[in-house]
């Protein structure tokens, strides 16, 4: 028998976004017997330590010309800028080498610089390029030079193309070359679980405190912290003892943003009311903590990775009806959705939750049976190693994964 593929996971940045957080803990469940990963990171940071103790790290730093430089300055524009292809280039020549030194065979590319220069380092080394897509390449969510090079690079650079929802492959644009693969983002039900031992207990802790509303994730304009601030104050005319916290923090130059949160909250008079708790280490314990998740992003999110983690916490989860969100989140089944940018309506069904309590409690019951089902580690990690050994050749057990996955429009994920 074969032994595992030697793959690389290349990522320009050890900053821990959504996409680099997902990374790691696909890695941490992978079969050591099918797959022997090797990280690369194009900058030292807290990702380096969190993949650090299950897998093999180089820390290769890309120059800041290259990873510096913004998100409508990647691909073929970059050749425009005389230093940031020179860095380029001596940065490929080195994944290059490396990866003819650790005998790679699949070389997985996680972010969108990683795409451009993992892409054309792992084609002239000749070893298989993955592409794991997980931001929408259209014109609402990135630059629209950056979407025309993202989706012509698609075409020639990866062997197989992941996304992680039907919605984000979609825009991707691939017309069936190369192959592709929807993988949603699993959780670690281990870690994600619902706080109370019975039902009787959880809404005894329940009535004990007043109840929270929580949004997750990094603190930048398009995950609507200040929609969900807007609403907040809506939801407090009417329900003056319910709180809200706003997890996480500011990350890529954003923290002007973050500041003027803050001054929308004092302007409000809200401090009492709305928390900023900054980043957390440990979701799993930030979500338990809450009665209500909420979900905001004001441009269709890519996939929604803390909406499953709040599912799986068996929270009701109030989120926005727009990218890959309604491929997780059955509307009136397992939580609400509300157009985006919409904070009247966003208070209203915070609103209908705290005041119809049997029915917030099945959409988390509901929730979590649908995360324990489609969601996982477990089954994410499974589709990630079929794709690496079906791009290499080999058969592959997965049975329901095994042709590709051609999307015409946003479809259940669990297809």
């Amino acid at each position: 028998m074969a032994g595992p593929i030697r793959v690389l996971f290349f990522d320009h940045t050890a900053e821990l976004g959504g996409g680099e957080i997902a990374l790691a803990d696909l890695i941490r469940h992978l079969d050591r017997a099918r797959v022997e990963p090797i990280v690369v990171l194009g900058s030292e940071g807290p990702l380096e330590e969190r993949i650090r103790g299950f897998a093999p790290v180089h820390v290769m730093p890309i120059d800041s010309a290259v990873v510096g430089a913004p998100k409508d300055a990647l691909g073929l524009a970059m050749l425009f800028q005389l230093a940031a292809a020179r860095a380029a280039i001596r940065y490929v020549f080195r994944l290059r080498r490396l990866l003819n030194e650790q005998d790679i065979e699949v070389l997985h590319t996680n972010s969108l610089k990683a795409f451009v220069l993992g892409g054309i380092a792992g084609r002239l080394q000749g070893v298989k390029v993955i592409w794991h897509v997980r931001d929408r390449i259209a014109d609402d969510y990135l630059p629209p030079r950056v979407v025309w090079v993202m989706r012509h690079l698609a075409k020639i650079l990866p062997h197989f193309v992941i996304a992680n929802s039907g919605a984000t492959l979609e825009t991707v644009q691939l017309k069936d070359k190369p192959p592709a693969m929807v993988i949603g983002s699993g959780v670690d039900l281990s870690k994600f679980s619902p706080s109370g031992s019975s039902e009787a207990s959880s809404d005894e802790r329940n009535t004990a405190r007043p109840k929270i509303a929580g949004l997750v994730g990094r603190i930048c304009p398009w995950k609507g912290q200040h929609i969900f601030i807007e609403a907040a104050a809506l939801v407090h005319a009417r329900w003056p003892n319910v709180r809200f916290q706003i997890i996480g923090a500011a990350l890529f130059r954003e923290h002007d943003y973050e500041l003027e949160l803050r001054r929308t909250v004092e302007q409000q008079r809200l401090e009492r009311v709305v928390e900023f708790t900054g980043f957390q280490s440990d979701v799993a314990r930030a979500i338990s903590g809450l009665d209500i998740l909420v979900h905001a992003s004001t441009v269709g999110e890519p996939f929604g990775q803390v909406i499953v983690q709040g599912m799986a916490c068996e929270l009701p989860v109030i989120a926005t009806n727009g990218g890959g969100v309604p491929e997780i989140v059955q509307d009136g089944v397992t939580g609400l959705l509300v157009p985006m940018g919409d904070a009247p309506a966003m208070a209203d069904a915070i609103c209908r939750l705290l005041e119809d309590t049997s029915s917030a409690r099945n959409m988390g019951v509901q929730g979590r049976k649908r995360a324990v089902e489609h969601f996982t580690i477990e089954r994410s990690t499974q589709k990630l190693m079929d794709a690496c050994e079906r791009v290499i050749g080999r058969g592959y057990a997965s049975t329901q994964d095994q042709t590709a996955t051609r999307v015409s429009k946003p479809s259940p994920l669990e297809r």
